[in-house]
């Protein structure tokens, strides 16, 4: 595993949605899609410019209760911003600060409650996260130290506070970062993005209590703005490809197996679109076990992660197979090995 851990500049719209964005005829929503682009871009950049510092290691002793502070931009590209909410304080008469504090708050507590994990980094890094980030900014990111929402354009997407998973998958981003460090690129770039879908997914189904064959499985639901004809989530672990189909977005380009993996060189070899493959193979498990997601298959996937074995630049395979001795090591020869080796066959991924 790599020492230093890669500060990677993480968001959760693809690029592919906003280059389709970028090139209506509608300034309305070109506009805002170029900026964010281009607002993308740029902190891209800064972050390989700046991965060698590393992160700073938190003082002090981890605890239980999570320590989060909310920033306000005042629609400013400012980071943190004005400092408008702190642990304990009441709740806010601003929406999107309380949302977001609640986030941090469901993230935090499946970690340490389900894993034992004490905040992102395990050793009790304070949550921090900036809210109303820049005019009409269509997006929401991990910066490497911390949260980033934008508002959104209130046409094709709304504050992106709003879904819960939208919180824990950046937040997730921040997990891996700590522990696998996986490369944000080709295979191992979209294991980055799908285990932050997975916990995503497993951080609001905690939250509400839900079993696996209640869920969604949808990333980003509630996300679409008004103007959003023929869409209901960003992605859709059940059935990748099928999360919108719409004039202005375009379509879902996921793909549910090998058989439709996608070579790109763009979006950092696909990090966005390839990572349905093994969203679908935790999907296919999870409901294979039933009960609560984020028992048996969440460990299983955080075992992998967690676990010391896995290689910043791990493929689908490295993955697999490390989930089946993740599976054996905890469950031994049971059910769980068993569903897990018929997941990844499924969407074409071996395990050997």
């Amino acid at each position: 595993m790599d020492a230093t851990p890669h500060k990677v500049f993480c968001t959760i719209v693809p690029p592919h949605v906003l280059d389709k964005l970028a090139q209506s005829e509608d300034e309305r929503r070109s506009g805002p899609a170029r900026r964010t682009l281009e607002h993308d871009s740029l902190q891209r950049t800064r972050r390989r410019i700046t991965a060698l510092r590393g992160v700073a290691a938190p003082s002090g002793t981890p605890s239980d209760t999570p320590r989060r502070t909310i920033f306000d931009a005042g629609h400013q590209e400012t980071i943190p911003g004005r400092k408008v909410h702190s642990e304990g304080d009441q709740p806010s008469q601003d929406g999107t600060v309380n949302r977001a504090h609640a986030g941090l708050g469901a993230t935090f507590e499946l970690f340490l409650k389900v894993y034992g994990r004490h905040s992102i980094d395990d050793a009790g890094l304070p949550l921090n996260a900036t809210v109303h980030y820049g005019e009409n900014y269509d997006n929401a990111f991990w910066d490497g130290e911390r949260m980033v929402f934008g508002d959104g354009d209130n046409d094709l997407f709304l504050d992106f506070t709003i879904p819960v998973d939208v919180i824990g998958h950046e937040l997730t981003h921040g997990v891996v970062q700590h522990t696998a460090n996986l490369e944000y690129y080709g295979q191992s770039g979209a294991l980055n993005e799908s285990v932050a879908d997975v916990f995503g997914s497993l951080i609001k189904q905690h939250a509400l209590g839900q079993t696996a064959d209640q869920a969604d499985w949808l990333i980003g639901a509630g996300l679409l703005g008004p103007n959003v004809d023929r869409g209901e989530a960003l992605r859709s672990m059940k059935a990748p490809g099928t999360a919108y189909d719409d004039d202005v977005l375009g379509k879902d380009p996921q793909p549910a197996t090998m058989k439709d993996y996608v070579r790109t060189s763009r979006d950092n070899g696909g990090v966005h679109i390839n990572s349905g493959i093994p969203n679908h193979a935790f999907y296919l498990l999870a409901t294979a076990l039933g009960g609560h997601a984020w028992e048996r298959a969440g460990h299983i996937w955080y075992d992998t992660l967690t676990g010391g074995e896995l290689a910043s630049d791990a493929d689908f395979k490295d993955f697999a197979r490390l989930t089946v001795e993740a599976a054996r090591a905890r469950f031994g020869e049971g059910d769980e090995i068993q569903a897990v080796l018929k997941a990844w066959g499924q969407v074409g991924v071996p395990t050997s």
